[in-house]
């Protein structure tokens, strides 16, 4: 039944037409005493059959394709070959196609005639000037007659990713200029252990007598209060977290240029995160990354579109997804208002350091140092550089 199943699929309309039709034909002409009908249904039939040895048979070859590589910047070149062996042994192979789905285009290949042993190869490239992620394959041999009657295809190998990365660029370690002081973040919160000295207080049970502050307790007892100690006071530090927000809502941004800048920015601040051994929580419209490395930041970078999500849903979820965070920087597009982005930050604790940064390409760039928010404008890739480095912008 499998065997007639796939002999049934590989008919095209135009076999159907003819099988029907010299059917038809025979039989209407037997009973009308036809002679005509009778000649014009054999020979359909005739030629049905002859058809079916272009594409009845097993498929004695083998077919393989890669990619010189799975990851690549946008712009940078790329590229697919595709390698088809013959195998039929005292034979010759005959001529056919191969298609190879590449997104939403097909490359065809003319595989010429191969004996046994003898492989065919082609090199196409890739086109990779847009960012995201290219399907390539599976790739499908196609056996058929002349005349369109019979259509074969036989799929080899499954679907291949190719990871087009935004372009980044180079940034100087985040302790300096916006992001500062990111080796640490202190808290409020009181601690008896841990590196943050605060203050000095009164012995209580339950303290550790390692942290007594001998020669304070020995000045007390000299003043005449005698039998106390005094215990050094400490601030609690956290880890530092650098939760990276990218707003993807296409209608914030004035073209599809600032949108991909905003991209590339949040891929530049993550990559240098990351070189600096600081924790990264990376979500861009809906694609989530935590305790991102560079390849898992990059590739979930490449995998996003715009997407309808309102700016303080996304750093709502941002927010839940990264409760230990210690720094927060949302990319915007330009025309998202200061209320806007202090509103979208308030998601996060007032005690953590927050910044924005806005992208637009018709824009003045500079740093705007605003209560509870900085926010920096930035027209492409060079001016990110100059606001993290605390330098002049253009």
């Amino acid at each position: 039944m499998d065997g007639l199943a796939e002999a049934l699929r590989a008919v095209t309309p135009m076999g159907v037409v003819v099988a029907v039709c010299s059917v038809l034909s025979w039989i209407a002409g037997g009973v009308l005493g036809w002679t005509e009908l009778v000649v014009a249904g054999v020979a359909g039939v005739l030629v049905f059959l002859a058809c079916l040895s272009w594409a009845v048979g097993r498929n004695l070859l083998a077919v393989r394709f890669t990619l010189d590589k799975e990851r690549v910047v946008r712009g940078k070149p790329a590229t697919c070959v595709v390698e088809v062996a013959g195998k039929r042994a005292g034979g010759r192979l005959l001529a056919m196609e191969l298609e190879l789905s590449v997104d939403d285009e097909v490359h065809v290949v003319e595989v010429p005639g191969l004996v046994s042993g003898q492989v065919h190869s082609e090199f196409f490239p890739i086109p990779t000037e847009r960012r995201g992620v290219v399907a390539v394959g599976p790739a499908v041999t196609v056996r058929g007659d002349p005349l369109g009657v019979l259509r074969r295809a036989v799929e080899w190998g499954g679907t291949r990713e190719l990871f087009v990365h935004p372009v980044t660029v180079a940034l100087g370690p985040l302790g300096a200029g916006m992001l500062r002081d990111l080796e640490g973040y202190t808290t409020t919160d009181l601690s008896t252990s841990d590196l943050a000295f605060h203050t000095l207080r009164e012995f209580a049970p339950g303290d550790d007598r390692r942290h007594i502050h001998w020669r304070s307790s020995a000045k007390l007892a000299s003043s005449g209060s005698e039998g106390k100690f005094l215990v050094r006071q400490y601030l609690d530090t956290r880890r530092a977290r650098l939760v990276i927000a990218v707003d993807g809502d296409r209608s914030a941004y004035a073209s599809d240029d600032d949108f991909e800048t905003a991209i590339s920015a949040a891929g530049s601040l993550a990559l240098r995160a990351i070189e600096d051994e600081i924790d990264l929580t990376l979500f861009a419209a809906g694609h989530v990354v935590h305790d991102a490395t560079a390849q898992s930041a990059l590739d979930n970078l490449a995998r996003v579109k715009p997407v309808t999500m309102g700016l303080d849903d996304l750093t709502t979820r941002a927010a839940r997804l990264a409760p230990d965070a210690t720094v927060v920087v949302v990319v915007a597009g330009g025309a998202r208002t200061f209320p806007e982005l202090l509103r979208a930050c308030g998601q996060f604790p007032s005690d953590i350091r927050r910044a924005a940064i806005t992208v637009s390409a018709a824009g003045t760039a500079g740093i705007a140092e605003n209560v509870g928010l900085t926010v920096a404008t930035v027209r492409d890739l060079d001016d990110l550089r100059a606001v993290l480095a605390g330098g002049p912008l253009a």
